[in-house]
């Protein structure tokens, strides 16, 4: 996360800093309900200007981004917003990027943007690229909006999530509607000096200030991971349902591409993303990273752990959680808090079987080898156990 100072409008009415993954910005300014329906109704602001930003400039940007990431960006047209992933060579994710090209600079926005700037200034040889952490200069601001920027206003990236974009594949459980559709959302780069100014002229329009607690209500409602809490050092994207919009399966090599083709192909990811509905006759929830069991005996069997929690202004508490894809759908889990432990249905996203919406027919082995990558000489380790 970002190493800069609390953001400015935490002296705001009413503002309660973040804790955690959001410390520097507000968690609320006094009333998170209203704030949430703010939100959900699109006319809320939320200060994001604790993400980092890394510009890459240079004539090779596109091409040289697009063989190191996960994503097909070569031909990214200005103004085009996509999102990638860094892996490692095992196909673990270590980098998630908000990406948009304004036809000479690409800008990324990220949780890592130190870790992500300093990878990418490693990896530049002799192209004709330039790498910087520009978080210092730029802030983002948050909207519950899905349209593009128009000719003049600021860099915006608009999430493409839930949409299975071109070159991607959906691992989701239900074929439904997905309830990400109903969460438009996207970042708005302002100059960091500008940021008091651009959330007035937000207010100024009938709009509410909201807090991370709306966004994050909003966020794990629709599915949506978020890189600071769902990932951890083993997490490959398919168990996320990311390959939705941040990976590409027909284009290039790059780095862990071997392992995507393979869990994808002929292989099934180990662990898989949920969304619980907590008991709401308690008043305390669980924190992050809180353990996800069978039963209440202190030797039940652990299913996973907890990556987010929020309250939602209609649904009540609610968390997404990273279980073993062999967990039983149907069964009642156990998640320990400060006031006891709560009983947690489960929402599936990640379906237990663990295929692809487009999973390729089983071959025989003659045909196996076909099935890895295009031909990728990437060293993308073994199968994930």
């Amino acid at each position: 996360m970002s190493t800069l100072t609390a953001s400015p409008l935490l002296s705001r009415h009413g503002a309660v800093e973040a804790t955690g993954l959001d410390a520097g910005v507000a968690w609320h300014y006094g009333d998170p309900t209203a704030e949430q329906r703010a939100l959900a109704q699109g006319r809320g602001v939320v200060d994001q200007s604790h993400l980092g930003v890394v510009t890459v400039t240079g004539p090779d940007r596109l091409s040289w981004l697009n063989s190191l990431s996960t994503q097909e960006v070569a031909a990214l047209a200005p103004g085009a917003s996509t999102e990638l992933m860094i892996l490692s060579p095992q196909g673990r994710i270590e980098h998630v990027a908000a990406a948009l090209d304004d036809g000479a600079t690409t800008w990324l926005i990220t949780e890592t943007a130190e870790g992500l700037a300093t990878f990418l200034d490693r990896m530049r040889f002799m192209l004709r690229v330039d790498v910087a952490d520009v978080t210092a200069d730029w802030a983002a601001l948050g909207e519950a909006v899905r349209a593009p920027a128009a000719s003049g206003e600021p860099v915006t990236w608009v999430d493409p999530w839930p949409d299975v974009v071109a070159g991607g594949t959906t691992y989701a459980a239900s074929t439904d509607s997905h309830p990400g559709a109903l969460r438009p959302w996207r970042l708005v780069l302002v100059p960091r000096p500008d940021l008091d100014k651009e959330v007035d002229e937000r207010l100024e329009s009938g709009w509410i200030l909201a807090g991370t607690w709306a966004a994050e209500a909003l966020r794990i409602e629709a599915y949506r991971p978020r890189a600071a809490a769902e990932v951890d050092a083993t997490t490959l994207p398919h168990e996320l349902d990311w390959l939705r919009t941040a990976v590409h399966l027909h284009k290039g090599c790059y780095r862990g591409q071997e392992t995507v083709a393979k869990v994808h192909n002929v292989g099934r990811p180990p662990r898989r993303l949920t969304m619980l509905h907590l008991d709401g006759s308690a008043h305390s929830l669980p924190e992050p990273g809180a353990s996800v069991r069978l039963g209440l005996e202190d030797d039940a069997p652990v299913a996973g752990h907890v990556t987010s929690v929020a309250r939602h202004h209609e649904l009540g508490p609610i968390a997404l959680a990273v279980l073993k894809r062999s967990t039983d759908p149907s069964a009642t889990l156990i998640v320990p808090s400060d006031g006891g432990a709560l009983s947690a249905s489960q929402e599936l996203i990640v379906n237990a079987d663990g295929f692809s919406a487009d999973r390729p027919p089983k071959v025989g082995p003659t045909m196996k080898g076909l099935l890895m990558g295009k031909g990728c000489a990437a060293d993308g380790g073994d199968m994930p156990a």
